[in-house]
């Protein structure tokens, strides 16, 4: 299954408000059910983070512990991913634990048939 990427400020602020948030000490994510059968995720990182070298960083590592547990992601959820200070400093295999945990108590992780 292939993830949509969430570009509106809209659907950001929507997922914000509405969404449930699950918090560790380097990722935030917000996680909201969606009417579409397939999953969207946004990745942010504000400028408390630092200058946009290590805002990029904290993108990146985001990105590829994502990839980890992508297979196992079920459809219809909006999830956002907020990066914090130390996410920059973090290596992805340090995140894919944090973002399984993250999924599985929001309930949109798991095997699809």
């Amino acid at each position: 299954m292939t993830l949509e990427t969430i570009k509106e400020n809209t659907v950001f602020r929507r997922v914000y408000h509405r969404g449930k948030s699950f918090v560790h000490p380097a990722l935030v994510t917000y996680v909201m059910k969606n009417r579409a059968g397939h999953c969207r995720i946004g990745i942010t990182s504000s400028k408390k983070i630092g200058n946009a070298v290590t805002r990029n960083r904290a993108r990146r590592v985001i990105r590829a512990a994502l990839l980890g547990a992508e297979p196992s992601i079920c459809g219809g959820y909006d999830i956002v991913f907020v990066a914090r200070s130390r996410t920059a400093g973090c290596k992805s295999t340090d995140l894919v634990p944090v973002i399984t945990a993250h999924l599985t108590e929001a309930g949109c992780m798991g095997n699809r048939p």
